[in-house]
């Protein structure tokens, strides 16, 4: 799982003006801002170019449907790869990648999504909650353990790449607003939740089954957080080893595709309201996108009560986690050969400037929708945050295919039963608090706030 480890420190404390263009952390920002303030600038000129390129697959029940659909958008189709060829293309060339082999993966995974995502549009997928990004993560693992990738795919399986633009572009879909109206709740909620499933992870994992700390940091960030984004974010902080962070990351995956089974199940089964069931959801799913799938299978209001609580409440953490852990890595974990520790300065250094990105867009997208009547928000919403968020779900779309090709189970097995522990210590606290949480102490509320 070569491209799913943090990312290399190529200039030392990010290389002053040099080191911008040698991180995947500012491309990410780069790309996702540059692709907000074009469709921004195209919709205030009048072109809905934006909303022609945001592909994305009506749902069917007859194969002829999906493909009339490609044939009718087959041109839009073919520019959406070309720009996202270039985007991407041209900054891994700069960060110093073989550019023709990223153009022959590159190519292959495009096609994979696009069959997934007609897959995941087909109603009997839906009714199974097997919609694309669950489709993308097993198609891939499948491909990854039974095949093997040839060598020029490695230019094309950038994992973290593709993951923190979509963080960034996930920013412009998400309103600064409706970060204040989640309310205090949603927010103490979620520091309850992070705060107890990292720490039980943690310890277990460093302190009862004695694995390394950064290692048991990556898979209690796993955990607690936003799951993949979060494995790899505080694995940059606190410079874990590339295996650590590839094996949280799997189980992360693990986790998450067993939750979106078994959270609808016990909900159906404890009859459990939509809007405490979305926020149940929220709390104790380990991915975005699996836990909008089993939101889904709810209905409406879930999707509502769990994007407040995961994705507003919950995924903010990163950028805390990553501040305090990488605080305690300079300061606590880490000497140099002359015995002096680091110098705080570094934390900056290894801060995820992806979630800087984040809230720039949130707040861009916000002084917009706040700058202008109902009737140009709404075109805007149309032709501006619709189509990004179309292409944030393109975006992970890749990067979960991507996980399931670099993704080895005998890799995972060959670490051990402790990491499998101690991750799952942490499953043990986080569903049934969440459903304490949600369900019985804050069930009302979560029922009334949507």
């Amino acid at each position: 799982m070569s491209n799913l480890a943090t990312e290399k420190k190529t200039v030392p404390n990010g290389g002053g003006f040099i080191g911008l263009f040698k991180k995947e952390d500012y491309w990410a920002v780069w790309l996702g801002l540059g692709l907000t303030i074009v469709a921004i600038i195209l919709w205030a000129t009048g072109s809905n170019f934006m909303k022609w390129i945001a592909i994305s697959i009506p749902s069917y029940d007859s194969l002829a449907v999906p493909m009339e659909y490609i044939a009718k958008n087959i041109g839009a189709i073919i520019t959406l790869f070309v720009i996202l060829g270039l985007l991407f293309g041209f900054a891994l060339k700069v960060m110093g990648h073989k550019v023709k082999d990223f153009v022959i993966g590159f190519t292959f995974i495009f096609i994979l999504t696009l069959i997934i995502s007609v897959w995941g549009s087909w109603n009997v997928m839906k009714s199974f909650n097997l919609e694309a990004p669950l489709l993308a993560l097993a198609l891939g693992l499948v491909i990854g353990n039974f095949v093997k990738m040839p060598k020029w795919m490695d230019s094309a399986l950038r994992t973290e790449f593709y993951v923190k633009t979509g963080i960034v572009l996930m920013g412009a879909t998400l309103p600064f607003t409706l970060i204040v109206e989640a309310g205090p709740v949603a927010f103490a909620q979620a520091t309850v939740i992070a705060v107890l499933t990292f720490v039980t992870i943690y310890f277990v994992g460093s302190k009862v089954l004695g694995l390394d700390k950064r290692f048991a940091t990556c898979l209690a960030a796993g955990g607690s957080i936003c799951g993949v984004s979060a494995s790899i974010a505080i694995g940059g902080s606190v410079k874990a080893e590339k295996h650590h962070v590839s094996v949280a990351i799997s189980l992360v995956v693990v986790w998450a595709m067993i939750m979106i089974f078994v959270l609808p199940f016990m909900i159906n089964l404890l009859g459990i309201p939509s809007g405490p069931a979305g926020a149940w959801i929220g709390t104790s799913e380990f991915a975005d996108a699996a836990g909008m799938a089993a939101a889904a299978a709810i209905d409406e209001q879930a999707i509502k009560t769990f994007t407040l609580m995961k994705v507003v409440g919950r995924d903010m953490f990163v950028g805390i986690w990553c501040f305090i852990m990488a605080l305690i890595a300079v300061t606590k974990w880490e000497k140099r050969e002359d015995g002096v520790k680091p110098s705080p300065s570094e934390i900056w250094y290894r801060f995820p400037k992806f979630v800087l990105g984040f809230f720039a867009a949130s707040i861009i997208i916000t002084l917009l929708l706040s700058s202008v009547d109902p009737a140009t928000a709404e075109s805007a919403e149309k032709l501006v945050v619709s189509p990004l968020k179309t292409l944030r779900s393109w975006a992970f779309n890749l990067t979960f295919i991507c996980i399931g090709l670099t993704t080895r189970f005998r890799e995972l097995t060959s670490v051990g039963w402790k990491p499998l522990a101690a991750f799952t210590a942490g499953v043990l606290v986080n569903v049934p608090v969440g459903y304490l949480l949600s369900v019985v102490i804050l069930g009302d509320y979560w029922a009334s706030i949507v």
